[in-house]
């Protein structure tokens, strides 16, 4: 064969890969699919995705057929959680579902000006400018509420019920992120009124918690009687619960608030909304706006909480557990 056929040749097979994997391309994006990016900012909630996608799917929507998930997951990564929302806005998909509130807020700062909806999960809308209101979050985004400061009271009343005797709670949290300051408005009458001190600690980063611990445990007596967990990103990180859970253990105070399990270490009680229940509140919310309803015209729906009392570490702490709060409970992990 001659040097110019064999060039031809192959010129031939190229054209017929390149018509082949364009064919194939178009084959997975079929004439009325929609295309939902997804972006999950905390680890422990990745399951609210599981949610979402069996409440769409029971309502008719079937995964590769009709509609296609785009699923991306953070850590409390701002700068890569606004890279992310910026990829799905240039690949112009049809609808941004993103949890929980950080990147949520960010999601409708990169969305403004176009035509994608966004629907927000385990977010807080107080103090955080997300939505006109809840009966009519306007623009372009609606939405599954987290009840955070009613939530905050909750965990706090528990608390301040296990440990009557208890005068100090320590607060941690993530430095200037919205959601905590309306939490924080909430807590401060009820604990002056309990006559119980929060040690309210802003951290920068993990590194700056670290250190605080060190100092308290230098201190002999650390002043603390009990860590109180509101609703934030950093004390959420596996890396930061297993040295706060150690902090906690060595000194025999408890950890509650929220349900956070490392190897060894636990804590005593949460109250939060379910990650599934959410993503399935979170589908009913973009069936709507599949179906054609302007997403800001949607009103927001709000998360209920479950409340789980791990009873194993409340008889390790030697606790008394009142009955009024075993039954109470929706879940007792033993």
């Amino acid at each position: 064969m001659s040097t110019a056929r064999r060039s031809l040749s192959l010129w031939v097979c190229f054209l017929a890969i390149a018509v082949g994997l364009l064919f194939s391309g178009c084959a997975d994006r079929k004439p009325g699919m929609k295309r939902v990016g997804i972006l999950c900012g905390l680890d422990v909630l990745f399951p609210t995705v599981e949610g979402f996608k069996g409440g769409m799917q029971e309502m008719g929507y079937v995964e590769g057929v009709d509609i296609a998930y785009d699923v991306k997951r953070t850590n409390f990564d701002p700068e890569t959680e606004e890279r992310i929302l910026r990829r799905f806005v240039a690949d112009r998909v049809d609808m941004i579902l993103v949890f929980p509130s950080e990147p949520a807020i960010t999601a409708k700062e990169v969305t403004q000006g176009t035509p994608i909806p966004v629907v927000f999960c385990q977010t807080y809308t107080e103090g955080t400018n997300l939505i006109k209101s809840v009966p009519e979050p306007g623009g372009n985004i609606t939405g599954v509420r987290f009840p955070g400061p009613d939530l905050a009271l909750k965990r706090f009343e528990i608390l301040h019920e296990l440990l009557p005797q208890a005068k100090v709670f320590w607060v941690p949290y993530a430095r200037d992120v919205p959601i905590v300051p309306p939490q924080l408005a909430v807590l401060r009458p009820v604990a002056e009124q309990a006559g119980i001190t929060l040690v309210e600690s802003p951290f920068e980063s993990p590194e700056d918690l670290f250190q605080f611990m060190e100092e308290r445990d230098k201190a002999g007596d650390i002043g603390i009687d009990a860590v109180l967990l509101i609703s934030e990103p950093l004390t959420r990180i596996p890396a930061v619960f297993e040295a706060m859970g150690k902090f906690a253990f060595d000194h025999h105070i408890p950890i509650g608030g929220t349900i956070i399990s490392s190897k060894e270490h636990s804590t005593l009680f949460g109250v939060a909304a379910k990650s599934l229940v959410s993503g399935r509140l979170a589908a009913v919310q973009a069936h709507k706006i599949l179906k054609g309803m302007p997403a800001g015209s949607i009103p927001v729906i709000s998360a209920e909480s479950f409340f789980q009392l791990n009873y194993k570490v409340a008889r390790e702490l030697g606790l008394d557990v009142p009955e009024g709060l075993l039954k109470q409970a929706d879940e007792i992990l033993r």
